[in-house]
């Protein structure tokens, strides 16, 4: 089946930088864009970049354009979201997503498979 698994968050303070993976599995994955979502509690799950099969790009959130890059591997099997200057109200569980249906690039619906997750918090 498919399986996406995150890594690479912790704890950076303010203005740091993080690099999130995720591996894929379970696919053919230079077939399908691929995004990365933010989520707090309470809070819908936000949008935060998505990259096409190809890796160009599909957009960025409003909140971290000119800050976060997504890029892709796809002869790993990964794709990547470097975060820099990280600030406070970044702080969230990081999701990455297979986009598997073809409406809009923003709308987690249109992402069948999610991995579990990864924390990233920015202390201030």
């Amino acid at each position: 089946q498919v399986q996406a698994v995150e890594s690479g968050g912790g704890l950076v303070q303010a203005g740091g930088s993080l690099r999130l993976s995720c591996a894929a599995s379970g696919l053919t994955f230079s077939g399908f864009a691929m995004g990365w979502f933010r989520q707090v509690p309470g809070k819908e799950r936000e949008f935060v970049a998505a990259i096409a099969w190809s890796g160009g790009s599909l957009g960025y959130g409003d909140s971290v354009k000119g800050r976060f890059i997504i890029s892709r591997d796809n002869a790993k099997n990964t794709v990547y979201l470097q975060m820099n200057s990280l600030k406070p109200e970044d702080t969230a569980a990081y999701y990455c997503a297979v986009k598997n249906r073809p409406g809009s690039v923003p709308d987690p619906r249109q992402y069948g498979y999610w991995g579990q997750g990864t924390q990233v918090t920015v202390s201030s």
